[in-house]
Protein backbone atom coordinates (compact mmCIF):
# COMPACT_ATOMS: atom_id res chain seq x y z
CA UNK A 1 0.00 0.00 0.00
CA UNK A 2 1.20 3.53 -1.26
CA UNK A 3 2.84 6.05 1.89
CA UNK A 4 1.46 8.75 0.12
CA UNK A 5 -1.75 10.84 1.04
CA UNK A 6 -4.59 10.15 -1.07
CA UNK A 7 -4.46 13.24 -2.89
CA UNK A 8 -5.43 12.45 -6.33
CA UNK A 9 -7.03 9.92 -8.31
CA UNK A 10 -3.62 7.91 -9.77
CA UNK A 11 -4.11 6.17 -12.80
CA UNK A 12 -2.35 2.71 -12.94
CA UNK A 13 0.74 3.60 -14.74
CA UNK A 14 4.16 4.25 -13.42
CA UNK A 15 7.19 6.36 -16.41
CA UNK A 16 10.15 5.72 -15.39
CA UNK A 17 11.82 8.13 -18.73
CA UNK A 18 10.49 10.47 -20.93
CA UNK A 19 11.76 11.87 -24.81
CA UNK A 20 9.90 14.57 -26.78
CA UNK A 21 6.48 14.11 -26.88
CA UNK A 22 6.78 10.28 -25.63
CA UNK A 23 6.82 8.84 -22.16
CA UNK A 24 7.92 5.20 -21.22
CA UNK A 25 6.06 2.83 -18.59
CA UNK A 26 8.03 0.71 -16.25
CA UNK A 27 7.00 -2.12 -18.61
CA UNK A 28 8.00 -0.78 -21.47
CA UNK A 29 4.89 0.61 -22.90
CA UNK A 30 5.02 3.85 -24.79
CA UNK A 31 2.73 6.45 -24.67
CA UNK A 32 2.19 9.97 -26.14
CA UNK A 33 2.57 12.70 -23.11
CA UNK A 34 -0.89 14.34 -23.82
CA UNK A 35 -1.10 15.81 -20.55
CA UNK A 36 2.05 17.37 -20.48
CA UNK A 37 2.91 17.44 -17.16
CA UNK A 38 -0.62 19.58 -16.78
CA UNK A 39 0.33 22.43 -18.73
CA UNK A 40 4.17 22.51 -17.63
CA UNK A 41 6.14 20.54 -19.92
CA UNK A 42 6.16 22.83 -23.04
CA UNK A 43 9.53 21.90 -24.30
CA UNK A 44 8.86 17.91 -23.64
CA UNK A 45 11.14 15.60 -21.75
CA UNK A 46 14.64 15.73 -22.04
CA UNK A 47 15.16 18.91 -24.36
CA UNK A 48 19.54 18.12 -24.78
CA UNK A 49 19.12 22.02 -24.31
CA UNK A 50 17.62 22.15 -20.89
CA UNK A 51 19.48 19.04 -19.65
CA UNK A 52 22.41 21.17 -20.42
CA UNK A 53 21.38 24.01 -18.83
CA UNK A 54 20.51 21.69 -15.32
CA UNK A 55 23.26 19.91 -15.75
CA UNK A 56 25.76 22.86 -15.63
CA UNK A 57 23.62 25.04 -13.01
CA UNK A 58 23.80 21.68 -10.75
CA UNK A 59 27.52 21.71 -11.01
CA UNK A 60 27.68 25.23 -9.88
CA UNK A 61 25.05 26.31 -7.15
CA UNK A 62 21.62 24.77 -6.70
CA UNK A 63 20.78 27.09 -3.80
CA UNK A 64 21.64 29.91 -1.17
CA UNK A 65 19.40 33.21 -0.16
CA UNK A 66 17.50 35.74 -1.08
CA UNK A 67 19.21 37.68 1.36
CA UNK A 68 22.15 37.89 -1.01
CA UNK A 69 22.00 39.34 -4.78
CA UNK A 70 21.37 35.99 -6.81
CA UNK A 71 22.59 36.38 -10.85
CA UNK A 72 20.56 33.73 -12.60
CA UNK A 73 17.45 35.20 -10.69
CA UNK A 74 18.50 38.55 -12.33
CA UNK A 75 19.13 37.57 -15.36
CA UNK A 76 15.79 35.96 -15.86
CA UNK A 77 14.36 38.95 -14.14
CA UNK A 78 15.46 40.81 -17.17
CA UNK A 79 14.03 38.71 -19.46
CA UNK A 80 10.98 38.39 -18.03
CA UNK A 81 10.72 42.01 -17.67
CA UNK A 82 11.60 42.88 -20.88
CA UNK A 83 9.18 40.56 -22.90
CA UNK A 84 6.60 41.56 -20.67
CA UNK A 85 6.97 45.26 -20.14
CA UNK A 86 6.56 45.28 -16.89
CA UNK A 87 8.90 46.34 -14.19
CA UNK A 88 9.68 43.80 -11.65
CA UNK A 89 9.50 40.48 -10.63
CA UNK A 90 8.82 38.28 -7.13
CA UNK A 91 10.08 34.72 -7.58
CA UNK A 92 8.55 31.38 -5.58
CA UNK A 93 7.99 27.90 -6.11
CA UNK A 94 4.56 27.76 -7.49
CA UNK A 95 1.52 29.05 -9.05
CA UNK A 96 -0.64 29.42 -6.21
CA UNK A 97 2.24 31.03 -4.73
CA UNK A 98 2.74 34.08 -7.39
CA UNK A 99 -1.25 34.81 -6.81
CA UNK A 100 -0.64 34.66 -3.19
CA UNK A 101 2.04 37.14 -4.02
CA UNK A 102 -0.33 38.93 -6.13
CA UNK A 103 -3.53 39.31 -3.75
CA UNK A 104 -1.09 40.51 -0.57
CA UNK A 105 0.34 43.01 -2.94
CA UNK A 106 -3.23 43.88 -3.51
CA UNK A 107 -4.27 44.20 -0.16
CA UNK A 108 -1.18 46.07 0.91
CA UNK A 109 -1.68 48.90 -2.27
CA UNK A 110 -5.11 49.26 -0.41
CA UNK A 111 -3.74 49.97 3.18
CA UNK A 112 -1.22 52.09 1.61
CA UNK A 113 -4.12 54.45 -0.13
CA UNK A 114 -6.35 54.58 3.24
CA UNK A 115 -8.29 51.27 2.63
CA UNK A 116 -9.09 49.15 5.21
CA UNK A 117 -10.79 46.30 4.20
CA UNK A 118 -9.57 45.89 0.70
CA UNK A 119 -11.72 43.81 -1.72
CA UNK A 120 -10.43 42.14 -4.96
CA UNK A 121 -12.58 41.50 -7.57
CA UNK A 122 -12.56 37.33 -9.07
CA UNK A 123 -14.65 35.42 -11.49
CA UNK A 124 -17.26 32.05 -11.10
CA UNK A 125 -15.50 29.15 -12.67
CA UNK A 126 -11.87 30.66 -12.30
CA UNK A 127 -8.97 28.80 -10.55
CA UNK A 128 -6.30 30.42 -8.87
CA UNK A 129 -4.51 27.68 -6.06
CA UNK A 130 -5.11 25.25 -3.42
CA UNK A 131 -3.91 27.68 -0.71
CA UNK A 132 -6.50 29.25 1.79
CA UNK A 133 -6.25 32.91 -0.03
CA UNK A 134 -6.36 30.93 -3.77
CA UNK A 135 -8.55 28.81 -2.94
CA UNK A 136 -11.27 31.48 -1.55
CA UNK A 137 -10.40 33.17 -4.75
CA UNK A 138 -11.06 30.53 -6.58
CA UNK A 139 -14.70 30.10 -8.23
CA UNK A 140 -15.24 26.44 -7.83
CA UNK A 141 -17.59 25.32 -4.78
CA UNK A 142 -16.40 21.83 -5.33
CA UNK A 143 -12.73 22.64 -5.02
CA UNK A 144 -13.75 25.04 -1.79
CA UNK A 145 -16.09 22.22 -0.14
CA UNK A 146 -14.83 21.01 3.53
CA UNK A 147 -12.05 23.93 3.71
CA UNK A 148 -14.74 26.97 5.42
CA UNK A 149 -14.66 29.35 6.44
CA UNK A 150 -13.27 30.44 3.31
CA UNK A 151 -11.01 33.97 3.25
CA UNK A 152 -12.75 36.94 2.98
CA UNK A 153 -12.47 39.87 1.29
CA UNK A 154 -13.28 38.40 -2.50
CA UNK A 155 -16.08 40.12 -4.93
CA UNK A 156 -17.57 37.28 -7.32
CA UNK A 157 -19.20 37.87 -10.54
CA UNK A 158 -19.69 36.62 -13.99
CA UNK A 159 -16.11 35.92 -15.86
CA UNK A 160 -17.00 38.13 -19.16
CA UNK A 161 -19.09 40.56 -17.65
CA UNK A 162 -18.14 44.31 -17.71
CA UNK A 163 -21.41 45.19 -16.38
CA UNK A 164 -21.47 43.36 -13.30
CA UNK A 165 -18.33 45.12 -12.68
CA UNK A 166 -19.43 48.52 -13.29
CA UNK A 167 -22.74 47.75 -11.17
CA UNK A 168 -19.73 47.31 -8.32
CA UNK A 169 -17.87 50.28 -9.01
CA UNK A 170 -20.73 52.04 -8.70
CA UNK A 171 -21.68 51.14 -5.21
CA UNK A 172 -18.20 50.42 -3.71
CA UNK A 173 -15.22 52.46 -2.43
CA UNK A 174 -13.01 49.51 -0.91
CA UNK A 175 -12.23 47.58 -4.06
CA UNK A 176 -8.70 47.35 -4.63
CA UNK A 177 -8.18 44.95 -7.85
CA UNK A 178 -9.77 42.55 -10.42
CA UNK A 179 -7.93 39.16 -10.66
CA UNK A 180 -8.86 37.27 -13.71
CA UNK A 181 -7.50 34.77 -15.80
CA UNK A 182 -7.38 35.95 -19.95
CA UNK A 183 -8.69 32.51 -20.58
CA UNK A 184 -10.01 30.68 -18.15
CA UNK A 185 -8.14 27.16 -17.89
CA UNK A 186 -9.35 24.64 -14.57
CA UNK A 187 -12.68 26.48 -15.38
CA UNK A 188 -13.27 24.49 -18.89
CA UNK A 189 -10.45 26.76 -21.41
CA UNK A 190 -13.10 29.68 -21.26
CA UNK A 191 -12.54 32.17 -23.62
CA UNK A 192 -14.15 36.06 -23.63
CA UNK A 193 -16.59 36.36 -26.66
CA UNK A 194 -14.66 39.35 -27.29
CA UNK A 195 -11.01 39.06 -25.82
CA UNK A 196 -9.81 42.91 -27.39
CA UNK A 197 -13.15 44.39 -25.86
CA UNK A 198 -13.45 42.45 -22.54
CA UNK A 199 -9.81 43.72 -21.24
CA UNK A 200 -9.86 46.77 -22.62
CA UNK A 201 -13.18 47.06 -20.31
CA UNK A 202 -11.42 45.81 -17.40
CA UNK A 203 -8.26 48.28 -17.99
CA UNK A 204 -10.41 51.10 -18.43
CA UNK A 205 -12.48 50.16 -15.35
CA UNK A 206 -9.35 50.05 -12.92
CA UNK A 207 -7.65 53.06 -14.44
CA UNK A 208 -11.04 55.11 -13.78
CA UNK A 209 -11.47 53.74 -10.31
CA UNK A 210 -7.54 53.54 -9.29
CA UNK A 211 -7.53 49.29 -9.01
CA UNK A 212 -5.02 47.22 -10.16
CA UNK A 213 -5.55 44.55 -13.03
CA UNK A 214 -3.84 41.63 -11.86
CA UNK A 215 -4.45 38.62 -14.47
CA UNK A 216 -3.63 35.15 -13.52
CA UNK A 217 -1.60 33.67 -17.23
CA UNK A 218 0.04 31.13 -14.93
CA UNK A 219 -1.70 28.71 -17.43
CA UNK A 220 -1.89 30.72 -20.79
CA UNK A 221 1.39 32.53 -20.21
CA UNK A 222 4.92 30.99 -21.98
CA UNK A 223 3.83 30.92 -25.44
CA UNK A 224 0.72 28.12 -25.20
CA UNK A 225 -1.52 31.01 -27.25
CA UNK A 226 0.82 31.78 -29.53
CA UNK A 227 1.91 34.67 -28.04
CA UNK A 228 4.49 34.83 -25.09
CA UNK A 229 1.16 36.12 -22.59
CA UNK A 230 -2.54 35.37 -23.72
CA UNK A 231 -3.17 39.49 -22.67
CA UNK A 232 -0.71 40.59 -25.42
CA UNK A 233 -3.02 39.45 -28.23
CA UNK A 234 -4.80 42.62 -27.37
CA UNK A 235 -3.34 45.86 -26.76
CA UNK A 236 -4.00 46.23 -22.54
CA UNK A 237 -0.69 45.91 -20.07
CA UNK A 238 -2.04 44.60 -16.86
CA UNK A 239 -0.57 46.13 -13.44
CA UNK A 240 0.31 42.56 -11.87
CA UNK A 241 0.78 39.39 -14.04
CA UNK A 242 1.38 35.96 -12.77
CA UNK A 243 3.19 32.66 -13.97
CA UNK A 244 4.32 29.05 -13.40
CA UNK A 245 3.42 26.03 -15.09
CA UNK A 246 5.57 25.69 -18.18
CA UNK A 247 8.24 28.63 -16.87
CA UNK A 248 10.10 25.90 -15.61
CA UNK A 249 9.33 23.18 -17.89
CA UNK A 250 9.17 21.30 -14.43
CA UNK A 251 11.83 22.84 -12.20
CA UNK A 252 8.83 24.14 -9.41
CA UNK A 253 9.11 28.22 -10.12
CA UNK A 254 6.35 30.79 -10.17
CA UNK A 255 6.53 34.72 -10.61
CA UNK A 256 4.54 37.54 -9.90
CA UNK A 257 5.64 40.72 -11.84
CA UNK A 258 4.45 44.39 -11.38
CA UNK A 259 4.85 47.56 -13.06
CA UNK A 260 4.26 51.22 -12.38
CA UNK A 261 2.37 51.69 -9.15
CA UNK A 262 2.23 47.91 -8.05
CA UNK A 263 5.70 47.50 -8.74
CA UNK A 264 6.72 49.65 -5.68
CA UNK A 265 4.15 48.26 -3.35
CA UNK A 266 6.16 45.60 -2.03
CA UNK A 267 9.17 46.70 1.00
CA UNK A 268 11.96 44.47 2.67
CA UNK A 269 10.03 42.19 5.19
CA UNK A 270 6.55 42.40 3.21
CA UNK A 271 6.72 39.11 1.31
CA UNK A 272 9.44 36.66 0.61
CA UNK A 273 10.16 32.93 0.01
CA UNK A 274 12.86 30.76 1.40
CA UNK A 275 13.16 28.74 -1.68
CA UNK A 276 11.68 31.12 -4.56
CA UNK A 277 14.17 31.90 -7.16
CA UNK A 278 16.93 29.96 -6.28
CA UNK A 279 19.55 29.88 -8.80
CA UNK A 280 18.43 26.13 -10.52
CA UNK A 281 14.81 27.24 -10.67
CA UNK A 282 15.63 30.58 -12.41
CA UNK A 283 18.74 29.14 -14.66
CA UNK A 284 16.49 26.49 -15.78
CA UNK A 285 13.44 29.59 -16.37
CA UNK A 286 15.91 31.62 -18.24
CA UNK A 287 17.47 28.34 -20.86
CA UNK A 288 13.32 27.30 -20.93
CA UNK A 289 12.55 30.76 -22.24
CA UNK A 290 15.61 30.80 -24.56
CA UNK A 291 14.62 27.85 -25.77
CA UNK A 292 11.35 28.74 -27.01
CA UNK A 293 13.28 31.52 -28.59
CA UNK A 294 15.40 29.69 -30.50
CA UNK A 295 13.49 26.60 -31.30
CA UNK A 296 11.00 29.34 -32.46
CA UNK A 297 8.14 27.58 -30.23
Amino acid sequence: MSKMMDTYARQPVTFEKGEGVWLWAKNGKKYLDALSGVAVNGLGHAHPKLIKAINEQISRLIHVSNVYHIAEQEKLAEKLTSISKMDNVFFCNSGCEANEAAIKLARLYGHQNGIDTPEIIVMEKAFHGRTMATLSATGNRKTQAGFEPLVGGFIRVAFDDLEAIQQIASRKNNVVAILVEPIQGEGGINIPSNIQNYLKGLREICDQHHWLLMLDEVQSGIGRTGKWFAHQHTSIHPDVMTLAKGLGSGVPIGACLARGKASQVFTPGKHGSTFGGNPLATAVGYATLSIIEEDKL
